[in-house]
C-alpha cells in the first residue's frame, strides 16, 4: 500500500484568521485555528453552518474572495509555505497537489464540454502527456473510481450522469494530477443514502491505495465516524475539539460536541427524546465575550464569559474548555 503514517505532516495549518472587510470594520469569520493532517489520513470537520468548515476549506485551496482574506497565520503543504503566493503560481498547486471535491457536481463540471476533455485537459495542464495518453489516463480515473461502461461513457456530457456518478467524474477529475491532498467540501450531501456510502467507501479507498491526505468537510457525523481517522468540531470559526474520531464520538470532551453526539439517533437504544442544544451559532458580528459557547453551554461558569480558552491537552484530544484547565475555575 502508499499509505505514509509517518510523523511528518503534509497539511500544516498554523493560527489561522480569516477576515472579512465591512463598512463596520473587519469580521473575523476564523480564528486563530491550527491543525495537521498526515499523508494517508482523513480529517473530518465537523459543525452546524455558519462555523467556518467550507471557509477553511477555501483558505487552503486559495479560493477566497474578496472581501475576505487570510489576515495571520500560515499554511504550509508538504512543508513549503502556501498561503501567500501569487494568484499565478497558487493556480499550478490547485489541481496537481491539491484536488478538490465541492457539494455539487456540477459547480465542478462545465456543462458544454465532454468529460473527457475536461479530464484530459486538466491531466495535460498539470502532468508531462500527450492527448493519447491523457485519454487513458481518463479512461483509468473513471474504472477507478467505478463508473460501469467507463470506455462508452467517457465522451458523454455531464447531464447524461446521475447525481452519484457527476459526483464519481468530479472525484476522478480532482484525482486527475495525482494531488497529495484533496478537499472535499459536503462530497455525499446532495446524495442519497445507499450512493453516500459508495462515495465513502470509494474516498477511503483511493486514501488508502494512494497515500492522499483527505480534509473531508461535513455536517454529518454519520460519514464522520464512518470515514475520518480523526476530527476536528468548529464552532463560530474556531475547533472546539479535535482528536481521534472514536474518542470524540465515544468520548467527547467539550460540551458542544457532547450536544452534537447526544443529537445523533442510536440504533436499538430506546430513546424518548434526543439532546437539544438551545439557541444558534452567533452571527460574525456579535460573537461573545469570552468562550462563543458560551450562552448555550448547560456548563458554563463566570470564567467561560470573560476569557476565551485554546485548546487543552487532554490524553490524545485537544479540547478549547475551560473545564479541562487544570488552574480549576
Amino acid at each position: 500500500m502508499a499509505t505514509d503514517r509517518s510523523n511528518v505532516p503534509l497539511l500544516e495549518v498554523s493560527n489561522l484568521r480569516v477576515e472579512f472587510a465591512t463598512r463596520r470594520g473587519p469580521l473575523v469569520a476564523i480564528d486563530d485555528i491550527s491543525f495537521s493532517i498526515a499523508p494517508g489520513e482523513v480529517l473530518g470537520v465537523v459543525g452546524e453552518s455558519g462555523a467556518g468548515k467550507s471557509l477553511t476549506g477555501t483558505a487552503i485551496i486559495g479560493l477566497l474572495e474578496p472581501p475576505g482574506g487570510i489576515t495571520a497565520g500560515e499554511i504550509r503543504l508538504a512543508g513549503r509555505r502556501i498561503d501567500n503566493l501569487p494568484h499565478d503560481e497558487m493556480r499550478k498547486i490547485r489541481g496537481k497537489e491539491i484536488g478538490a471535491i465541492f457539494q455539487d457536481p456540477l459547480t465542478s463540471l462545465n456543462p458544454l464540454y465532454r468529460v473527457s476533455e475536461q479530464l484530459i485537459e486538466t491531466i495535460r495542464t498539470h502532468l508531462p502527456m500527450d492527448a493519447s495518453q491523457a485519454r487513458a489516463r481518463a479512461l483509468t480515473l473513471l474504472q477507478e473510481v467505478g463508473i460501469p461502461g467507463a470506455a462508452e461513457r467517457l465522451d458523454h456530457y455531464p447531464h447524461q450522469f446521475s447525481g452519484g456518478m457527476r459526483q464519481r467524474v468530479v472525484i476522478a477529475l480532482a484525482l486527475a494530477a495525482e494531488p497529495k491532498l484533496i478537499v472535499a467540501d459536503e462530497p455525499t450531501t446532495a446524495l442519497d443514502v445507499s450512493i453516500q456510502a459508495q462515495i465513502i467507501s470509494l474516498l477511503k479507498r483511493l486514501c488508502r491505495e494512494h497515500g492522499t491526505a483527505v480534509m473531508l468537510i461535513t455536517h454529518d457525523m454519520g460519514v464522520i465516524a464512518e470515514t475520518a481517522d480523526r476530527v476536528a468540531v468548529m464552532y463560530a470559526g474556531r475547533i472546539a475539539e479535535i482528536g481521534p474520531v472514536q474518542d470524540v464520538v465515544k468520548r467527547p470532551l467539550h460540551p458542544y460536541t457532547t450536544g452534537l453526539m447526544g443529537a445523533i439517533p442510536a440504533i436499538g437504544h430506546d430513546v424518548h427524546a434526543l439532546t437539544q442544544i438551545d439557541g444558534s451559532m452567533p452571527r460574525l458580528d456579535s460573537i461573545p465575550r469570552g468562550c462563543a459557547f458560551n450562552p448555550r453551554c448547560t456548563k458554563v461558569f463566570d470564567r467561560c464569559r470573560v476569557e476565551r480558552p485554546d485548546p487543552i491537552p487532554q490524553g490524545r484530544t485537544a479540547v478549547a474548555c475551560w473545564l479541562y484547565d487544570g488552574a480549576g475555575r
